[in-house]
């Protein structure tokens, strides 16, 4: 590179020219400081190097540019320093060759440099298995990685650009030590998602919650005190909380007594102490609030009765409950990732059991990242009005019309735990009802002694709305009351002949109702616990016929519920297994139909009834099968002992196995499907098939007349004891009912 001088006339365009240079080469070359903690993470000697040289070049240029400056700051003087544009010719020849040496090497290195990036790009854009960079990593040392092919774990690669992309997108991921590189990325995919195969040079380990917690150290033993559980729920100030710990208290004696009760087990099976926790998810959040607000103004309160009686019985059993109800509480006890639920859990789980509900499902899912589906087999969710199968299974549901705002969590059915035994694809976790007296005082007749009055099912106003003639056919032979709640300052807008006790504590409800003769039911709220109660306290209960039935495509409380259960009456329950003379139930615009339900009533007299299923005892009993016999964490379908005796029914077109079976005074059991889910199971049972398909359905295995086709069930999942259809006919494993 050389500079020509020309005559003097040109040399102001020349130096002009070099100044522009000058800048050009300054803004590329010139580094930028850099801070001290940059400098003390240490440099190669070839980086300062060239440092060094770039530092010379930059001096050098910033002088000469000067220097040309106050040339061109002279040139519209008249006469021009002679001299002093000598000078500085001779000091620029001087320097001209070195300058050109270097500025034509760090040109050459930096041609060199743009080759390497250029090749570098279409190696890239050639797909090849391997990427190659080189991040600076905690320890201040580059490494170069690269992201495998291993078919073992075959969508390594797609989680790699996922994060790429998205890393920042949850602050979980930081917490991790991601930090966008490829290198951190693969760490985080091998050792905390398991996606990638470890790194060269780490050592091989599972991630930390995929450990296993140590198996169980102790046996449970009955308690006879709920202390443990006084000591968990005291500190709390919530409403919802203030109720269950009432409730517990309140029925404390008999939970006792109950669990003194209990015999051995059958089998001798060792029931080993779990640690449970308890996650109250309606209770959380913005939905929490607005359920707490209502506790105390004639808000639903069955869940509530659910989770009182539900941790009284785990702790007569002789297990270790922790309780929740908030989010915040919930990650603390689990280990969750700080951030929005991307990430796993931090650590292995440490609860055996996980009980919550549908709100807390999610609450579950948005804060265990992968872990979720890991754990998921520990849930039990309490769902008061069941979760059928076909409406479980998220691909299924979707596809076929059974798609819900609560379903496709693709549990196993039985996870699902109900208030009554709506089909036994779920498990029937249930309640207690209050008995009426205590057991010294049992056979004393004044007990008995009830007054002529009825007391009317609903705390709200606008459950009365539209009941009027019901309600004034009643009171022509019995006074009504009611405990509706009355926002002070506002004109109630109950019947005149209505005694309002307004919104009673518990305690004094239960009183009222000893004293009545009458529950009155006014259509809602649907199936909740009152009724029981009332038949438990000597109150006989009188309810609303529903024809046609309600159901999710007739009725706004049932749309969007999964299940396709057909609501005969306000609470189908007690019409079907409890009956006359404790349940009676009319068709509410017939004014004769009601009157003449209430003239019988008046001339029965009923003792407290409890059925079984709802005592202290049959909860403790029911609960202690469940937490020793319910395993869902293997891939085995455990079936408990005794074996029960199957019966294979052939159901006729459009009826459930659930009816099928009660027919026959037996129960539908779905744990017995596998059994007769074969082409055999048609021959034997006297049916020609034309044709046998195995598909995911939740109808199947099933006969349709029409083409003699045969259906076998390909989705456990699937296997429904509720599923009815008019064009098939169900082959039901029914089987006897449990003691």
């Amino acid at each position: 590179m050389r500079v020509a001088l020309r005559p003097q006339s040109g040399c102001l365009v020349l130096c002009l020219c070099v100044s522009v240079v000058t800048l050009l080469l300054q803004s590329l070359w010139v580094p930028p400081e850099r801070t001290r903690s940059e400098t003390a993470a240490g440099k190669s000697p070839d980086e300062k190097s060239d440092d060094f040289r770039f530092h010379m070049l930059a001096v050098r240029l910033e002088a000469l540019n000067a220097q040309v400056q106050k040339l061109s700051s002279k040139t519209d003087k008249t006469q021009t320093n002679r001299n002093d544009l000598s000078l500085m010719l001779q000091s620029f020849r001087q320097d001209q060759q070195g300058l050109a040496q270097l500025v034509e090497t760090e040109l050459q290195k930096v041609s060199q440099r743009l080759d390497q990036l250029i090749l570098h790009h279409h190696h890239h854009q050639a797909s090849t298995p391997h990427v190659y960079i080189r991040p600076y990593n905690s320890t201040g040392l580059n490494e170069k990685c690269e992201v495998p092919t291993d078919p073992a774990y075959p969508v390594c690669a797609e989680k790699v650009e996922f994060l790429r992309a998205r890393w920042q997108s949850d602050p979980c991921y930081a917490f991790y030590k991601v930090d966008g590189s490829t290198c951190s990325i693969l760490v985080y995919l091998s050792q905390v998602e398991d996606f990638c195969p470890t790194q060269p040079g780490r050592n091989h380990t599972a991630a930390s919650w995929r450990h296993k917690t140590p198996s169980y150290t102790k046996q449970a033993f009955l308690r006879d005190s709920l202390s443990p559980l006084y000591e968990v729920i005291s500190s709390s100030s919530s409403p919802a909380v203030k109720f269950i710990r009432s409730r517990v208290e309140r029925m404390s004696e008999s939970w006792i007594w109950a669990g003194r009760g209990m015999k051995p087990n059958r089998n001798k099976t060792v029931s080993p102490q779990m640690k449970v926790l308890l996650h109250l998810g309606a209770l959380a959040g913005d939905v929490g609030q607005r359920f707490e607000a209502m506790v105390d103004r004639g808000g639903p309160l069955g869940e509530l009765v659910q989770w009182a009686d539900l941790s009284a019985c785990l702790t007569i059993l002789g297990h270790n409950l922790t309780f929740s109800t908030s989010q915040r509480q919930l990650h603390r006890l689990i280990g969750a990732a700080p951030g929005q639920g991307s990430c796993p859990i931090q650590r292995p789980l440490t609860f055996d059991l996980i009980y919550t509900d549908y709100h807390g499902l999610a609450h579950l899912r948005r804060a265990m990242g992968l872990a979720f589906q890991h754990y998921q087999c520990r849930f039990r969710i309490l769902d008061s009005f069941g979760t059928e199968p076909a409406f479980n299974l998220a691909s299924y549901a979707h596809l076929h019309g059974y798609k819900t705002l609560w379903g496709s969590w693709g549990l196993q059915p039985l996870q699902y735990m109900t208030m009554f035994p709506h089909t036994p694809d779920n498990s029937f976790l249930g309640f207690v009802g209050e008995d009426a007296v205590k057991t010294n005082d049992e056979f004393k007749p004044e007990i008995y002694k009830k007054d002529n009055i009825a007391v009317v099912y609903g705390k709200q106003e606008y459950m009365w709305q539209g009941k009027s003639d019901y309600l004034e056919v009643i009171s022509q032979e019995l006074e009504i009351h009611g405990t509706v709640y009355q926002p002070s300052g506002r004109a109630s807008s109950l019947p005149g002949f209505v005694k309002n006790h307004g919104l009673l504590s518990q305690e004094n409800f239960l009183q009222l109702l000893r004293r009545a003769k009458v529950f009155v039911g006014l259509g809602f709220p649907y199936e909740g616990p009152a009724p029981v109660e009332a038949v438990a306290l000597g109150c006989m209960f009188l309810q609303p016929r529903f024809d046609p039935p309600h159901s999710s495509h007739n009725d706004v409380f049932y749309k969007g519920k999964p299940t396709t259960r057909q609501i005969t009456s306000q609470h189908p329950y007690s019409e079907r297994f409890v009956g006359k003379p404790f349940v009676w139930t009319v068709d509410m615009n017939n004014r004769t139909d009601i009157r003449e339900a209430v003239e019988s009533i008046l001339k029965t007299k009923v003792k407290p009834f409890t059925p079984p299923e709802f005592t202290c005892l049959g909860m403790l009993e029911r609960m202690r099968r469940y937490v020793t016999h319910q395993n869902f964490c293997g891939n085995s379908t455990a079936v408990w002992e005794p074996e029960p005796v199957l019966r294979v029914l052939l159901g006729p077109l459009g009826q459930s196995c659930v009816d099928v079976c009660q027919r026959s005074a037996l129960t539908c059991d779905p744990a017995l499907f596998h059994r007769f889910n074969t082409p055999d199971t048609f021959t034997r049972i006297g049916l020609g098939c034309s044709s046998m398909v195995q598909e995911v359905n939740h109808l199947f295995p099933s006969y349709s007349p029409w083409g003699r086709l045969c259906g076998l069930q390909q989705e456990p999942l699937l296997f429904s004891c509720a599923g009815s259809d008019s064009s098939h006919r169900r082959l039901c494993p029914c089987r006897s009912h449990r003691e």
